[in-house]
């Protein structure tokens, strides 16, 4: 494969150098475009040396090989990263005022951006907007990394791992990848990431949770095994967008947080209601903790793994000529609704209602309904709402039989012990479920 590997002038750049290695390694044909900012992070002579391939910057280099239109038509692909937010913004006004930009403007062939960024600039409106419409045009951009940045800063803007970058390129272009089918702006159909979306500019609803802020999480978590496996769940986070829809309708201020999901968001997006997205259950956690801290409600539909592989391979996992099976050791996952429920009890700052969710198959001794009324004691949410799952039942569905139960504590606010029991779409779950926690946060304060 000819793949094009731009690189923007950021810090992150040096994570560049391991990505084009292991292209290279994969044995793709790989030309480096640096943006002219970039070379005071990586020189040229670096670039040329691992790609084995010549390194020019402006459109007049190489004038005689028309370089700033060749480039891209002869790729396969074209990678950028990091792509900053000036780089974003330059794409997205379709300027051409160094190679890289020409190549971009000129290529048709699939385009992944991998954003790096300080937090502050990745959730800034413009950039937010500026995502949002190369996503509509068919590019493909990751969601940044989360967690330590330049200086003493930390949240999401980090770079993606390089392996996390190969891995998007081996899912989006290997066998049934989604770059196999046909689609508007290069012949080939993206399923765009959702990352950090804001809702269309309207008149926000007005409802029962005006002026509140509620946080939801939807989906499942991804843990990563090596670059290109990782443990999963059958999630799609249907009932997750259900819930952020009706808070939104009911006139909340709304943050979706979501993992992996495969269901259609609403379109076009409320104005109160915005949308981030993390992939395993660490980054889940620091999003929620940040979110969560000002927030009235917190609905946790996420389906969050309870386990990760205790080490990640750097190289993809093969057989052995021995035969023997790997060993994958599994360690805790951070248990994010009991975690939140003791900072908040313990500072009295957060969330007044907390809404957990039980996914329960049961087993031959123990009924499932038994198992999410336990969970319910163990967590200290106020609300929890329990499905019973399984292969074919409730994950990926779009009807669903829910129970909410409350909590000793929210049962005598309301007055009212019995579980509310619903069968139906998971909009009618939505609806019940987001009326009763609104009905016991207003009951809560009248007290």
């Amino acid at each position: 494969m000819r793949i094009v590997l731009g690189v923007s002038g950021g810090i992150a750049a040096y994570k560049a150098v391991i990505l084009l290695r292991l292209l290279r390694e994969d044995g793709h044909q790989v030309d480096v475009i640096p943006t002219p900012s970039s070379l005071e992070f990586i020189g040229r002579a670096t670039w040329e040396a691992i790609s084995g391939r010549p390194v020019t910057t402006s459109v007049f280099e190489g004038v005689e090989q028309v370089r700033h239109v060749r480039l891209g038509q002869e790729a396969d692909l074209v990678i950028v990263a990091p792509a900053t937010a000036d780089l974003l913004a330059r794409t997205r006004a379709g300027m051409a005022d160094d190679l890289l930009t020409s190549t971009l403007l000129a290529t048709e062939a699939p385009t992944l951006m991998a954003p790096a960024m300080h937090t502050e600039m990745w959730q800034n409106p413009a950039t937010v907007e500026n995502v949002a419409v190369l996503r509509e045009r068919g590019l493909q951009v990751m969601d940044p990394a989360v967690g330590r940045l330049t200086g003493k800063d930390s949240g999401p803007g980090r770079l993606p791992e390089p392996e996390d970058i190969k891995a998007r390129v081996d899912e989006l272009t290997g066998e049934g990848g989604q770059w196999y089918a046909r689609s508007p702006r290069s012949g080939l159909e993206l399923h765009p990431g959702v990352g950090v979306v804001q809702g269309e500019p309207d008149t926000a609803p007005s409802g029962r949770l005006s002026g509140r802020t509620v946080v939801v999480t939807a989906g499942g978590s991804r843990e990563p095994l090596d670059p290109v496996r990782y443990l999963g769940n059958r999630s799609s986070g249907k009932q997750g967008i259900a819930l952020a829809a009706e808070a939104a309708a009911q006139g909340a201020e709304v943050t979706l947080i979501t993992g992996i999901i495969d269901a259609e968001l609403p379109h076009p997006l409320p104005v109160n209601l915005t949308v981030q997205s993390v992939e395993t259950a660490q980054q889940l956690q620091q999003a929620v903790l940040a979110a969560a801290e000002h927030a009235d409600m917190l609905i946790m539909a996420a389906a969050v793994a309870d386990f990760r592989p205790a080490d990640y391979a750097q190289a993809k996992i093969k057989k052995t000529e021995d035969g023997q099976n790997p060993v994958i050791t599994l360690e805790r996952n951070p248990d994010i609704l009991a975690d939140l429920v003791r900072r908040r009890n313990a500072s009295g700052r957060g969330p007044g209602v907390i809404v957990g969710f039980a996914a329960e198959t049961g087993d031959e001794s123990t009924d499932p309904l038994e198992l999410a009324q336990q969970k319910l004691l163990r967590k200290g949410c106020e609300l929890l709402v329990f499905n019973r799952v399984g292969e074919d039942l409730v994950f990926g569905q779009d009807q669903t039989e829910i129970q909410i139960l409350a909590s000793f504590g929210a049962q005598g606010v309301l007055g009212d012990a019995d579980p509310v029991h619903v069968t139906g779409s998971k909009r009618e779950a939505a609806v019940a479920v987001v009326g009763r926690a609104a009905q016991l946060l207003e009951a809560t304060q009248q007290l």
